[in-house]
């Protein structure tokens, strides 16, 4: 027996084994001593968030480094049993309870304000971008949730989880909500340090974010949100006193603009959030498929506050790393370690998905996406875009715009208004292209203005299923 052991000992395999555990501790290590040299520089006001902060990075890049592989066993996974995403209509119909003003008074509202306009080239808050008769999307936040406090005599809280891109920008902006009727409080995201690729060590060289460590630090995705939630202190002060279904997401049926998004399985027993990051390549069509995964996460989520300060307090919260690669502007290849909101779900007892219309799915990502909530195709009601009754079919039309329009600085300037598109289906915009005052686009529409042409679509004209190319060019005279 000895002497297999010995044998054991001596195979490649073994040795290779070896050499890896080796590796990760001394990585681990390294990567440990390189945070106290960080922490040594930080303010001391600054110091025991920093420290918190970093220990929940420990715990990633410790899962980081003993991690290997994909996250999820492919022949595990099943449809989830039919009673675990409920239909919508099925709890509308069950009215609203007796005392609504109670059941309000057990909710907070949580927005992730965290990010930067930086995919549209803006470079404050995202949820500072006008959208509507210079409302932002703050704005618009602050409506709904007054418009509720107001009609049921509630009392529901908005909480914003910032990061240290946004924190201060948005704190002078609360300053005007002071006498609406929505109490806010605020929290801060974590600081993670970015990671060199090459050295798997901090890129930055202390915990300041000016100069050369600007780029050295990153809010590590909305999963954070449990541990800094905690971390701030607000989560107590919010907890109400009872306890029911821990965990409801939010879903919706798929279009062929969701096929990525992240859908709900069975896997273990468990109803469990599968993103398209964690399929192996063999399945990925698979994965995409309407008829097999019918619904995608529109990331509202329902959580218990209590169940999450458990599940901290206990280490409990199990999220799948992602591993998200960025180029600096110096062109230093790092890596981020992120996690998801909604991967938590499988942590949390008696999670259900609610699957909602469509109506209550409205994202805004690019300025394709701005173009259709500042359009006609919807109405704004205290807070709220509903589709316009006037547009015939309930689906919003798929809008493509080319990468003259990315950034919303450039995108604004291209529209001296926003164009009549009750009854428009599908745009492709691509080159040097504006629009007039006034215009109206009907069924399927298609500009392209090749390299070094331009083409101007005149004030009040009427795109009826055109295909305009070429070069168009109005001059004033």
């Amino acid at each position: 027996m000895v002497e297999q052991n010995n044998l054991y000992r001596n195979s490649p395999n073994a040795g290779m084994a070896e050499f890896q555990e080796k590796l990760r501790l001394q990585h681990e290590n390294s990567m440990l001593t390189e945070l106290e040299k960080l922490l040594i520089t930080a303010k001391p006001s600054e110091a025991e968030i920093s420290r918190k902060d970093f220990e929940g990075f420990k715990k990633l890049f410790h899962r980081f480094l003993q991690e290997k592989g994909p996250s999820v066993d492919w022949a595990k996974i099943q449809r989830p049993p039919e009673d675990s995403i409920q239909p919508y209509e099925k709890i509308e119909l069950k009215g609203l309870p007796a005392d609504v003003a109670s059941s309000l008074n057990k909710l907070a509202v949580v927005k992730l304000n965290g990010g930067l306009g930086t995919s549209m080239g803006c470079k404050g808050p995202k949820s500072l971008i006008s959208v509507r008769n210079e409302n932002t999307f703050l704005d618009l936040t602050v409506q709904q949730i007054e418009h509720l406090n107001k009609s049921y005599n509630a009392d529901v809280p908005l909480v914003l989880m910032n990061s240290f891109n946004t924190d201060e920008d948005t704190k002078k902006i609360l300053q005007k909500y002071t006498h609406h009727r929505v109490k806010i409080h605020t929290f801060n995201q974590s600081r993670y340090p970015r990671i060199s690729k090459e050295s798997l060590l901090p890129v930055a060289t202390n915990m300041g974010l000016t100069a050369e460590n600007e780029e050295a630090w990153y809010p590590p995705g909305h999963g954070d949100i449990y541990a800094s939630f905690y971390n701030s202190g607000l989560l107590d002060k919010l907890i109400p006193s009872d306890k029911r279904c821990e965990f409801v997401m939010e879903v919706t049926d798929k279009t062929r603009a969701d096929v990525k998004g992240g859908t709900l399985t069975q896997y273990d027993g468990k109803l469990r959030l599968l993103e398209i990051a964690q399929v192996p390549k063999a399945h990925v069509d698979e994965f995409k498929s309407v008829t097999k995964f019918k619904i995608f996460n529109t990331n509202n989520l329902w959580i218990s506050l209590p169940a999450i300060k458990r599940l901290h307090e206990k280490n409990a919260m199990d999220m799948e790393i992602i591993v998200n690669p960025k180029t600096l502007d110096g062109g230093l290849n790092v890596i981020q370690l992120e996690t998801a909101v909604g991967a938590a779900m499988k942590s949390f007892d008696n999670a259900l998905g609610i699957n909602v219309p469509r109506s209550r799915f409205l994202p805004v990502k690019t300025t394709s996406d701005l173009l259709l909530v500042m359009s006609n195709l919807y109405s704004m009601n205290a807070g709220s875009l509903t589709m316009s009754p006037k547009r015939e079919f309930p689906t919003t039309p798929h809008v493509k715009l080319g990468s003259s329009f990315t950034k919303v600085r450039d995108f604004l300037k291209r529209f001296e208004s926003i164009p009549d598109m009750l009854e428009l289906d599908h745009l492709t915009v691509s080159g040097d292209v504006t629009f007039g005052k006034q215009v109206t686009l009907k069924g399927t529409v298609i500009i392209i203005a090749n390299h070094g042409d331009r083409i101007d679509i005149p004030a009040g004209a009427m795109l009826e299923n055109k295909i305009v190319s070429g070069n168009l060019r109005i001059l004033d005279h």
